[in-house]
Formats: structure tokens, C-alpha cells, sequence
């Protein structure tokens, strides 16, 4: 669902190097919830969609989920910023790249921060159990990163789009370009974007290492091979480069030095290159009464992953890993009568990685390079079959559906040393996952919905098979017989538009057992001395909450709100779940136009969170002070520039009184979070040829 109408959105833009333009605005159809092209006003679930113009110069994906409803954010530096939806994080949501599952086994960073916002047409966010249509992982819900499609067209079309920012808070540089062509048999999309962001300003002054540069290629392709069939390619490469994860920063000898020896000062975790690949070949066509959709794809997520010495102003730590997909899915929309639409499915894919570390452990010297694998040739194999049914009684819709789903990890050797097994590695799951929501409309202008739905999470290769010392001070041990996660999870709510105005309010309730956590065990590892860590299934967490969101007129302005609540539960320690977000407000209020000039101020609150983990996290999560910021945008919608059909100029000035805060998900040690970017200026130029 929107956060503001349609023109709102169009001129509410902040100032980005996204190529689509301010006045250019989302189709009201969403595919993730469903699997199909839906409004999302009449779907049973709690659906965002996020434009990639709201996001700042220098900034990831992860920005563009800050202040919505149910929606959070993780981060470990400037670059890893992770989606959190319902307190739920990376691990128990699906993100996905054009419906291509992106999750791998990140030991630092962010899995949705391998795609350039200039590149990216729209984020469809779905709130809720989703692994009827999505499988493992989505416990919290799905985010698809959707770039833009290569559509066919009644006649020859080309046309463009172009973006160029500039962000004084940390002297970010970032453009992109996207050419599309369509034509009656074939159509065709192009794009690269990149951006150079240098160390950013926080009120306390530069924040070191939160500097990166990064590149994205995008290829897409349909040719009609009949009147009922056509071919799609897709092919995409992202690379970032001099990553670095200040979250990660401790100090031997110290509070929190996470057992590393006082002779190398300051360690920090460091990615010299990362990279992601995807090419993906499909095919739509109508067969009988029903239309099918089949893909084939595989996707890779390589990265150096460093340890840095501030004393011996080098790496002693080396680690070079790859998580290869090899996947297939296939779905087929058949209409059953006039009230029925099914959706058959079914989807394989197999992930690979074998890492390759090196570590120097010889001190003094620290040079012996000692060749120390946490796992050898690690495996997970997923097959699934779903089956959906869209069945409408008279103005009411129901969505059930269901679906079998078969886990298998394997490895051939978990650990290293005297220690490492080789056996008793092998383990699968059956899983049976559900949904059923109803939609109503109760008047014009107002639907009421509820859903229950259960759901699942296989663990991923590191909780399986690693053994390994991390930067919490712990020294991890993998448990290759974990069993998968289960969540149950019942939501009621309300959506609808009147007149100008539209709203949507939810209140959920999520039950998880078995959840997967590492806990102290009270022992220490005998190489390292440091604290052990097992990973196990916890007894069961529950979270619950409210959100909601609503944009109206006032008068010639446009004011809109949203808030979230929620509260997170670790039954088995009777404590707070570990680091859940706090209750967040947003009111912004703006002056709209389709040309000429427009602006949009916004606040933004967060609440103290002194709702804690202390048993789980050992003492390491600290409360948060409560904040506030200011933000504004303007600019003008310039018409035919320069060649251009459509241009414009957007200016945002973000933290505007310059206020020094940290977001309770920052990650580093108490005390010593990384400070949020203070006051900024961006200036941003689109244009549409």
C-alpha cells in the first residue's frame, strides 16, 4: 500500500541519483504478496511500496525502510543496512532481486545493499508469514527488489531515463543512466549506475571507515516467440569495493576486546571487494486456459572478508567465500470458474560455499598464515510445491494456500583442527507451511482484512557447520541438527482511501518456536580461551504490535503520518526479545504540484528503548536514548530541458538542527555506537528522454 498518493509521491521525492523521475509514480499493482499483479488495496496483507527517490545521494537500500510502518533498520557502517520488518531480521525475511532469492549466509554486512538504488524501479515490501509463496525465511515477510521490466510495445519506442547527485554530509558522488527500448517482438533495458561516498560527518566529527564505492550493470531482454509466448533474460553484475564495517571495531585488552590479543590494538572486519551476479532466463505464455511462468537462474555472492590490525597496519585475518544459487521455479494462474484463481508452483535451488580463510595466530609475529577453513564445501538443497487459491464471494476475497517444502545441509567437514567433524553433518526437514486472509470492504472508502498464516526458517550454513571465534567475543560452534524455526502469525486490519485521503492500520501477533539463537554455554573454547557459543533452538519468542500510516489534504498542503509499536518477548529467558526496534513516529506535512515548485517537510521520533536483552546478550545490548530529526525537500519540476521530455532539480536537507543520535539496531560496543550522519545538504538532477 502507499504511504502518500500518488501525487504526493510525485513531488514528496528527496534527492537522489535514481534515474526515475520525481513526477514519474508507482503503478498501484503489487506481484509479491500474491504472485501476481494485484492493487494491494484489495489483498489481505500489509504491503509497502517504497520509491528509490526518497533515499539520499550516498545511500543503500536499507534507507528507504527508516520511519515506515512496521518497517526498521540494522547497521554496521554506512553501506550495511538491513531491512527489519516486525522486529524480524535478516535472517527471517526473504529479499529477494526481481523475485530472486538474495539471502546467503552474511557474517557482516547487508544482503539488500547488492543493488544500486539508481537502478531500481520500485521495493515491494509484504509484511507477514510468506512462505507459501517464498519458502524458507519468510517469517517476518519478503522484500523483492524489482528493477524495470523489458516490456513489448504496439509500436517501436526508445527512450531514457538519467540521474546525477551530489551529498555534502559525506562528499558522495552518484549517477545512473537506464536506456529502455520496446517494440511489437522484442524489447530491451540497459543500465549502470555507481556512486563514490567518502567518510561521512557525524556531530562528533568524521566518522572513519564509512566510505565506499560501488558500480552496478543491468541487462534485460523479451522477444516474442509466438503470439502467446515470450523470452526473458536478465542479467546483472554490482560490485562494491573498500567496505567497511565499524560496528565490527574492538580492541584487545579492552572492555569488549572480543578475546583479540592487546598486541594488535583495534580490529576491524573490511571487505577490499564484493560482488553479486544474476542471469536468469524465463519464459511467460499462456497455456490452456491459464497463464505459466518459468525461470531458470543462477546467482552468485562473492566476498573478501578482512580482519584488520590498527597495530600491525595489516590483515591478519583473510576470508574469501562464495554463495553460489542454482535455481529453478516455475508457476502456472489457472482460473477455476468465476470465482476462483490458482496459482500452481513449484521451486529448487541449490546454494554452494566452500571459504577459504587464512589467519596469522603465531604472536608475536602474527605471519604464519595458518590456513583455518570454518567449513568445508557446505551445501543447502531446497525443493517446494505450493498451491494458491483468490477465491471471491461476492465483494468479499479470501487467499488460502499452501505448501510442502524439503531442507537438506550437508557439509563435508564442519570446523577445523583436532575438533572438526566430518560426519553426523547431514540433516532435512519436511516443512508444511499455510495462510488464509479475507478482505471485505465494509463501506466505500474502508476494508477490513485479517490473515493467519504459518511459516518457517531452515538454518543457514554458518549456524550449521561454522566454528568460529566472531567479533562478539565469542567463540562460535555450529549445530548441523538445528531444527528449522516455525511462526505462527495472525493479523488484523484496515485500509482504504476517501476522497484524497488514504490510511491503513494493522495489529499482529507472531509466535516462533525453535527459534535459532547462539547461547552462552559457560564453557571456553580450548584453543582460543575465549567464552563458547552454541548455536541451539531456543524454547519460543513472541512479538506483537501496532502500525499504521495516513495522508490527507489541509487545505492546499498534504500532511501524513505513520507510527509502530511492538514489544518482543524471549519466553525462554523472560526478557525482552533481543534488540527490538523502538516505537517510531512520522509526521510530515508538504506542499504538492505537478510542475513548478514543491516541498515537504518531515519529522521523524524514535522512543527510548530501554527494553533490553540482558541474559540472552550477556550484558551487550544497552538501552538507546529516545531522538527526533527534521528533514526538508524542494525543488521544481522543470518540463523540457535541454533535450530532456521531462527534468528536475531536488534539494534535501536532512537532520536539519544537526542532532547527534544512534539507532538502537547500530551495531558496536556499548557506549561506542557509530553515530548517525549529521546535518546534510544532497542536490539532485533527473531527466526522461
Amino acid at each position: 500500500m502507499r504511504t502518500l498518493i500518488p501525487s504526493i509521491v510525485a513531488v514528496a521525492s528527496t534527492a537522489v541519483a535514481s534515474p526515475v523521475l520525481a513526477q514519474s509514480v508507482l503503478e498501484p499493482v503489487v506481484v509479491t504478496a500474491t504472485g501476481r499483479a494485484t492493487d494491494p488495496a484489495s489483498t489481505p496483507h500489509a504491503v509497502e511500496l517504497l520509491e528509490p527517490q526518497r533515499a539520499s545521494a550516498g545511500s543503500t537500500v536499507g534507507e528507504l525502510f527508516r520511519g515506515e510502518p512496521g518497517l526498521s533498520v540494522q547497521s554496521d557502517g554506512a553501506w550495511g543496512l538491513n531491512p527489519v520488518l516486525r522486529g524480524l531480521r535478516k535472517e527471517s525475511i526473504v529479499v529477494e532481486v526481481d523475485g530472486v532469492r538474495l539471502n546467503s549466509a552474511q557474517p557482516q554486512g547487508a544482503i539488500a545493499s547488492f543493488l544500486d538504488l539508481g537502478l531500481l524501479d520500485r521495493v515491494e515490501v509484504v509484511k507477514g508469514p510468506g512462505s507459501v509463496l517464498h519458502g524458507s525465511g519468510a517469517m517476518g515477510g519478503v522484500v523483492n527488489l524489482l528493477t524495470l521490466e523489458a516490456r513489448l510495445g504496439t509500436t517501436p519506442r526508445t527512450g531514457g531515463r538519467i540521474g546525477l547527485a551530489a551529498s555534502s554530509v559525506d562528499r558522495g558522488f552518484a549517477g545512473s543512466m537506464l536506456l529502455e527500448h520496446a517494440a511489437p517482438e522484442r524489447a530491451l533495458v540497459v543500465g549502470t549506475a555507481g556512486r563514490h561516498v567518502d567518510d561521512y560527518d557525524s556531530p562528533a566529527g568524521r566518522e572513519p571507515d564509512t566510505g565506499y564505492r560501488s558500480r552496478t550493470l543491468l541487462a534485460k531482454y523479451r522477444h516474442r516467440l509466438t503470439d502467446k509466448a515470450s523470452l526473458r533474460l536478465n542479467a546483472q553484475h554490482h560490485v562494491d569495493r573498500d567496505v567497511w564495517y565499524p560496528g565490527s571495531a574492538r580492541t584487545g585488552g579492552q572492555s569488549g576486546g572480543a578475546g583479540i590479543p592487546p598486541v594488535l590494538g583495534t580490529v576491524t572486519i573490511h571487505s577490499p571487494e564484493q560482488q553479486r551476479s544474476l542471469l536468469e532466463a524465463g519464459i511467460d505464455a499462456s497455456v490452456g486456459a491459464g497463464k505459466l511462468s518459468a525461470d531458470l537462474y543462477r546467482q552468485e555472492v562473492s566476498r573478501q572478508i578482512r580482519a584488520r590490525s590498527s597495530a600491525l597496519g595489516r590483515d591478519y585475518v583473510r576470508n574469501d567465500v562464495t554463495f553460489a544459487t542454482n535455481g529453478a521455479r516455475a508457476k502456472y494462474l489457472l482460473p477455476a470458474g468465476e470465482r476462483h484463481l490458482l496459482t500452481i508452483g513449484a521451486d529448487v535451488w541449490q546454494m554452494r560455499a566452500d571459504p577459504e580463510r587464512h589467519i596469522d595466530n603465531n604472536a608475536p609475529l602474527f605471519n604464519n598464515n595458518l590456513r583455518n577453513d570454518p567449513f568445508v564445501r557446505g551445501r543447502l538443497r531446497s525443493s517446494g510445491l505450493f498451491v494458491q487459491d483468490e477465491i471471491d464471494f461476492g465483494s468479499t476475497r479470501l487467499v488460502a494456500g499452501a505448501r510442502l517444502d524439503r531442507v537438506v545441509g550437508d557439509a563435508a567437514r564442519k570446523g577445523a583442527g583436532p575438533a572438526a567433524q566430518t560426519t553426523g553433518l547431514e540433516q532435512g526437514d519436511t516443512t508444511l507451511s499455510w495462510s488464509l486472509g479475507a478482505i471485505h470492504p465494509v463501506s466505500p472508502s474502508a476494508s477490513l482484512y485479517a490473515n493467519v498464516g504459518r511459516a518457517y526458517r531452515a538454518a543457514d550454513m554458518r549456524e550449521r557447520f561454522e566454528d568460529a571465534a566472531r567479533g562478539d567475543g565469542y567463540y562460535h560452534v555450529g549445530n548441523p541438527q538445528l531444527r528449522p524455526e516455525r511462526s505462527t502469525s495472525i493479523e488484523a486490519g484496515v485500509k482504504g482511501k476517501h476522497r484524497k485521503a488514504e490510511y491503513r492500520f494493522a495489529a499482529f501477533f507472531t509466535r516462533i518456536d525453535d527459534y535459532i539463537a547462539g547461547r552462552v554455554t559457560g564453557a571456553t573454547h580450548p584453543g582460543t580461551g575465549l567464552p563458547l557459543k552454541l548455536t541451539q533452538n531456543l524454547e519460543r519468542v513472541t512479538i506483537h504490535g501496532f502500525e499504521g500510516g495516513a495522508s490527507a489534504p489541509l487545505g492546499a498542503l498534504v500532511g501524513d503520518a505513520t507510527f509502530t509499536w511492538l514489544r518482543g518477548i524471549n519466553r525462554q529467558d523472560d526478557e525482552p526479545l533481543y534488540q527490538t526496534p523502538p516505537p517510531e513516529l512520522r509526521l510530515g506535512i508538504g506542499q504538492p504540484s505537478a510542475h513548478g515548485f514543491f516541498w515537504r517537510a518531515q519529522l521523524r521520533a524514535a522512543a527510548r528503548q530501554d527494553r533490553v536483552a540482558t541474559r540472552f546478550s550477556n550484558g551487550t545490548e544497552n538501552a538507546t536514548p529516545g531522538f527526533a530529526t527534521a528533514d526538508l525537500r524542494f525543488g521544481w519540476h522543470l518540463g523540457r530541458v535541454a533535450g530532456m521530455q521531462a527534468a528536475s532539480l531536488n534539494v534535501a536537507l536532512t537532520n536539519l538542527f544537526d542532532r547527534r543520535y544512534h539507532e538502537h539496531l547500530v551495531e558496536g560496543l556499548s557506549g561506542r555506537e557509530l553515530p548517525a550522519p549529521g546535518r546534510s545538504i544532497s542536490v539532485a538532477v533527473n531527466g526522461r528522454f
